[in-house]
């Protein structure tokens, strides 16, 4: 016990002097102010009227809240929300559920090829997301013609986009959970006489709701945040938020007078679920993203 004190109080002390207290207490401050002074400036521009703004004369003085009405009841703001939930949600909870089943057999057997199996995972994240939109259109209209079900225009092949898309980092977060739990707990089920998909089901998935949530929030934030692929992949009564935002953008700067305040109110608005999202699952994202952190692939 001793020795251990001792070498946790050695390793502070190292810190110290590799870095002045002052100093990280100023990163982190510097930190804190590059992410609060926009979010803060973007809440203030969307109480302000827009005439104001244009001029250049915003305060906290005279505030009103007429952009959030003016800019809700020109934008179809409430159908992107809805819609973008829809997607989003379809989207990141597929990506779970498929991340899952293959994470348990990467995690748990042993396998030629398995290393390069994983790393090519992440390897799928460097392409670049502008190559694939062709392609991606070309198989959804070759598979919409062939099979006659819908695909473009409607949820089927934007959910499908997004839940590739989340599918390889969901499936990593999930191996380098899994690998942290105790391969002795199911073995007590196989004692028990579960089988492997039962201790599966039974053991393994109840722990690892921590990853899970982890992956489901980063493969909601890919649909959630997407414009691209949702600007070819539906139409205009499936259109996601970030899409009729960029809509309203355009349309808004195409007047005599630029409507900031109410593009703002708009940026406010369409922050607030995914705020919501983070606070609800904020203690089970820490547990998953610190528990697999230490675990070797």
């Amino acid at each position: 016990m001793a020795s251990n004190s001792t070498h946790t109080r050695w390793r502070a002390g190292d810190v110290d002097r590799l870095l002045p207290r002052w100093v990280s207490r100023g990163v982190v401050l510097a930190c804190l102010a590059a992410v609060v002074l926009p979010v803060g400036y973007m809440l203030l521009l969307s109480v302000t009227p827009d005439a104001k703004v244009a001029l250049g004369d915003v305060s906290l003085w005279g505030l009103r809240f007429g952009n959030y009405v003016t800019m809700w009841s020109q934008a179809p703001l409430a159908a992107g929300l809805f819609n973008t939930l829809a997607i989003s949600g379809s989207a990141s909870l597929l990506s779970v559920v498929f991340g899952a089943l293959a994470a348990y057999p990467l995690a748990r057997l042993r396998f030629r090829g398995q290393k390069t199996f994983l790393y090519s995972l992440i390897a799928t994240q460097t392409v670049p997301g502008t190559t694939l939109l062709l392609p991606l259109f070309v198989v959804f209209s070759w598979l919409q013609t062939l099979s006659g079900i819908q695909f473009i225009g409607n949820f089927n092949a934007i959910v499908i986009t997004y839940m590739t898309f989340g599918l390889p980092l969901s499936t990593w977060l999930m191996v380098t959970y899994l690998r942290t739990v105790p391969r002795e707990l199911e073995e007590a089920a196989f004692v028990d006489g579960c089988t492997r998909i039962g201790a599966l089901f039974r053991i393994i998935l109840p722990i690892a709701v921590p990853a899970m949530v982890v992956a489901f929030v980063f493969s909601f934030l890919v649909g959630w945040n997407d414009v691209l692929f949702a600007s070819v992949l539906t139409r205009s009564q499936t259109e996601t938020l970030a899409v009729t935002m960029d809509q309203f953008a355009n349309n808004a700067t195409g007047t005599g007078l630029p409507l900031y305040g109410q593009l703002m109110a708009a940026g406010v608005v369409s922050s607030i679920p995914v705020v919501v999202l983070y606070l609800v699952f904020q203690r089970r994202m820490v547990q998953g993203l610190s528990a697999g952190s230490v675990t070797a692939i």
